[in-house]
């Protein structure tokens, strides 16, 4: 991209090439370009920045991280062209299994995800396999026996609500980044972290390293505080007050 960072929109046009470049790549797929295109939309509306609901949201994720005993990473195209090198480091500092998991069908996806993920440095990523998650019939209810299917805490960055519903009635604490505040993976998540990911991602990993220290009495107190509900209205408030 030859646009200079002086530019207005610099960041936004970076992140938005970097999808294209995932689609280039064989990572994302071209239906992720809309996708992003609408986050972007959202993105506008909080002011292109990390806010206090976002920070607070990030908190009782690092939180719910790292309380889990089985914590698992889901990576989807957008995801894996967004911040494949900092999912990785966030799979180590958790430490959580990282997992592809594409909503259009392709194994040659799914591969090209994997392999971007251990070009950045992970050791094991997990495919979908003979797992099933329960109440969904599209590609997504195929997960891996090892990850996805028994994980307790599930981070699920650019969800789709379907598999967020799911995985929320078989049980299963959801956290996930959204730009959309009345989404319906928003809706449904334990915890939403209304923010870009790629300014959310770095975040949590530094709110991990800050909360590794505390014990698991505290960690659960933490989480117990945290109401996801206020929070998407407090976004949409700010949305709001931005919008007037």
């Amino acid at each position: 991209m030859g646009v200079p960072k002086s530019h207005p929109r610099y960041l936004s046009l970076r992140t938005r090439d970097m999808v294209v470049k995932g689609v280039e790549k064989g990572i994302t797929s071209v239906h992720g370009l809309i996708a992003h295109g609408r986050g972007e939309a959202f993105d506008y509306l909080i002011g292109e920045k990390t806010s206090k609901f976002a920070f607070d949201a990030i908190e009782a994720a690092a939180c719910l991280l790292l309380a889990a005993k089985h914590p698992v990473i889901s990576v989807n195209g957008n995801a894996a062209a967004l911040c494949a090198k900092e999912l990785v480091e966030l799979s180590k500092v958790v430490p959580a299994k990282l997992e592809v998991n594409i909503f259009h069908a392709s194994k040659k996806r799914e591969l090209a995800i994997a392999l971007e993920l251990k070009k950045k440095g992970a050791k094991e990523v997990l495919l979908p396999h003979k797992g099933i998650v329960k109440y969904i019939e599209h590609n997504r209810k195929y997960c891996n026996e090892e990850g996805i299917a028994k994980a307790d805490v599930v981070f699920v960055p650019l969800e789709d609500g379907d598999r967020c519903l799911a995985l929320r009635r078989m049980g299963k604490k959801v956290i996930t980044v959204d730009l959309n505040p009345l989404s319906r993976t928003s809706k449904s998540a334990n915890i939403t972290i209304v923010d870009n990911i790629v300014r959310a991602v770095p975040l949590l990993i530094k709110s991990i390293k800050r909360n590794r220290p505390l014990n698991k009495n505290l960690l659960k107190i933490r989480i117990r505080k945290y109401n996801n509900k206020n929070m998407l209205k407090e976004s949409l408030d700010y949305i709001l007050k931005n919008l007037s």
